[in-house]
């Protein structure tokens, strides 16, 4: 992976941080994108906590949502660095509710956040990859996805949509040595998770066979597994990191 220019959708999350770390690791060039709801102090405040760490990342505003601003993206992260060969299809969302009492608006944004979005990014950086004939795509699902949801028909419906997508790319793509592949991880503890009260977090333990919650870091080694250039026989595939939670 030494010299490789990857790039890190959500980057600044409780997952995507540690995978941007994990890849840099590894010796790749790190580009994250935030949106953050336009704060950009809140990413200047996060990339200079990363410095400190030792991590110089570049940071990009984007909404993914947006097909040209997607294409502005990466045509940015391209100009800075002539290529990109890592993508980390990871930003998401969640807007939580029965589909008796959801509204639509509750639909069209998180499909448009958690689907969409990964056309309009991979769209793009796909055809940079193909004109280079070397690339590694690594979309972040979840177990939801695969096993459904109370409450998350449009999180659900985006992930599971999520491994369609890697598939029908992967065989469109192997060929041209670019490999698609799909993570689904379960709960993992993030700041997210740890809003969850103590009393439904426990029960929610009690589900999974190993009996926690995963680390950030099982999930960030794994995509640079696969991010590797030794990963390269392996494609259209979905790895489950989910402790035992749901086997199939």
């Amino acid at each position: 992976m030494q010299d490789n220019i990857a790039l890190v959708t959500g980057g600044m999350g409780g997952i995507g941080t540690v995978i941007a770390q994990q890849l840099a690791d590894a010796g790749a060039t790190v580009a994250v994108t935030y949106n953050k709801g336009g704060d950009h102090a809140l990413a200047d405040a996060w990339r200079a906590e990363q410095l400190d760490k030792g991590y110089d990342f570049s940071a990009f505003y984007a909404d993914l949502t947006d097909f040209s601003a997607a294409q502005n993206l990466v045509d940015g992260v391209v100009d800075k660095y002539s290529r990109i060969d890592i993508l980390v299809n990871n930003a998401g969302i969640t807007a939580d509710s029965s589909l008796a009492k959801m509204e639509p608006s509750q639909w069209h944004k998180v499909i448009d956040a958690d689907l969409n979005s990964i056309f309009n990014v991979t769209r793009n950086v796909v055809k940079t990859m193909l004109a280079q004939k070397y690339g590694r795509i690594v979309n972040i699902s979840s177990i939801n996805g695969q096993k459904g949801q109370f409450g998350q028909t449009n999180y659900c419906a985006a992930k599971a949509g999520m491994h369609g997508f890697t598939k029908a790319l992967a065989y469109e793509v192997a060929r041209k040595g670019v490999t698609v592949n799909t993570i689904s991880p379960g709960y993992v503890q993030t700041p997210m998770v740890d809003k969850i009260p103590s009393n439904i977090l426990d029960e929610i333990i009690k589900q999974i066979p190993v009996g926690r919650l995963a680390s950030p870091l099982e999930v960030a080694r794994a995509v640079a597994f696969l991010a590797a250039e030794g990963a390269g026989y392996i494609t259209g595939a979905n790895l489950a990191i989910n402790g035992g939670q749901h086997m199939f």
